[in-house]
């Protein structure tokens, strides 16, 4: 059943509709099964967790978190993963609810537990995490179960996949939360505060996602009051790299998420907005935002345009909050925004009309 299902939806389909589902997790909360045989049967669901949406649905109707769950409790190690990956699988999905993690109070510090157990562990529980957490209440419950004391070592780790998931649990943590952002600027892993660790991480030789995320933690640290908008590492480190993340070189989503995440960071303050608005040629960067989709004649590529298509909304959205954070308090940074290059193309044609008329 694994080797037919693995990379082929229709199969995975055909095993769903032909009962696979119900069998295989009643064989994998049997006491007679073997540990092997419960091993194979999560990762046969897993693959099957990877097709649609429709498949996860499938899954969920027969309540196969609460049977993964049970399996945590398990001594075997390999088992053990096995079911977090198909979880983690589970809970990234757009279908499933995040409240399903939290139903049952022993979840939360049970998985705490086995984030000491392998990298295998540390990796599936913080990207669970880092899914599953919407919202002040899961913030809060994360937080008084200990996560930033149980991940902050995970940083450091010689796995980059463990220190980019840990990374991103901080990101959603410190969002818009003043408690756990002031916790983080004090925490110290391996003799060095937090906030160092997350400039380190923002360097140009790290990888585009790992920077990103970096500056969103910051980014989030200072939103939250727990550091200072004249911070070096704000100022000189944080903005900088959102500004480098809106350049044309990046892709159409680093170039999204690096502008809102820049529009978001110098929203209340004037003098961050001042700085960015002279940074790298910002405002003339931002016009490149609406050069997408490229013209259909330039484009053979079928999937290119596909994607160009469906990433020109989001361009669009990211620029107008940038433009509006930037232009929030200064009317010099309002004029160059109106009147220079850089100027959105809805702002020149306005001019045009006026002009003709």
């Amino acid at each position: 059943m694994k080797n037919a299902v693995i990379g082929n939806n229709k199969q995975k389909a055909n095993l769903i509709v032909l009962g696979a589902v119900p069998r295989l997790l009643y064989l994998l909360q049997q006491e007679t099964s073997s540990t092997e045989l419960k091993t194979e049967c999560a990762v046969v669901l897993g693959s099957l967790a990877m097709g649609t949406e429709n498949n996860v649905k499938s899954l969920l109707d027969c309540h196969i978190i609460p049977a993964l769950l049970q399996g945590l409790l398990s001594p075997d190690l390999k088992f053990i993963e096995a079911c977090l990956r198909c979880l983690r699988t589970i809970f990234t999905s757009p279908v499933t609810p995040e409240e399903l993690l939290y139903t049952d109070a022993t979840v939360i510090p049970h998985l705490m537990a086995l984030l000491s157990r392998s990298r295998y562990t540390q990796e599936y529980i913080c990207q669970i995490f880092s899914h599953c957490c919407k919202g002040p209440d899961h913030q809060t419950i994360l937080f008084n179960h200990g996560a930033v004391q149980n991940i902050a070592h995970l940083l450091t780790s010689v796995s980059y996949k463990v220190r980019m998931q840990a990374l991103k649990c901080f990101s959603v943590l410190a969002f818009e939360n003043p408690q756990v952002s002031m916790t983080l600027v004090n925490v110290l892993v391996d003799g060095e505060l937090l906030p160092q660790i997350f400039v380190k991480m923002l360097q140009r030789d790290k990888p585009i996602e790992m920077q990103l995320t970096s500056a969103k933690c910051l980014t989030y640290m200072c939103r939250a009051g727990a550091i200072r908008t004249d911070d070096n590492c704000i100022v000189l480190k944080t903005l900088p790299c959102l500004v480098r993340m809106c350049s044309k070189e990046r892709l159409l989503e680093e170039r999204v998420e690096g502008a809102e995440t820049l529009a978001y960071l110098i929203e209340p303050d004037v003098e961050l907005q001042r700085i960015a608005s002279i940074t790298d040629h910002l405002i003339a960067m931002l016009a490149d935002y609406f050069k997408y989709p490229s013209s259909v004649s330039a484009i053979t590529d079928i999937k290119r345009l596909d994607h160009d298509l469906k990433h020109a909304h989001e361009l669009r959205q990211a620029a107008f909050k940038l433009y509006a954070s930037l232009g929030a308090n200064d009317e010099d940074i309002r004029k160059k925004v109106s009147l220079g290059e850089g100027r959105p193309p809805v702002l020149t044609a306005s001019r045009q009309g006026v002009t003709s008329t």
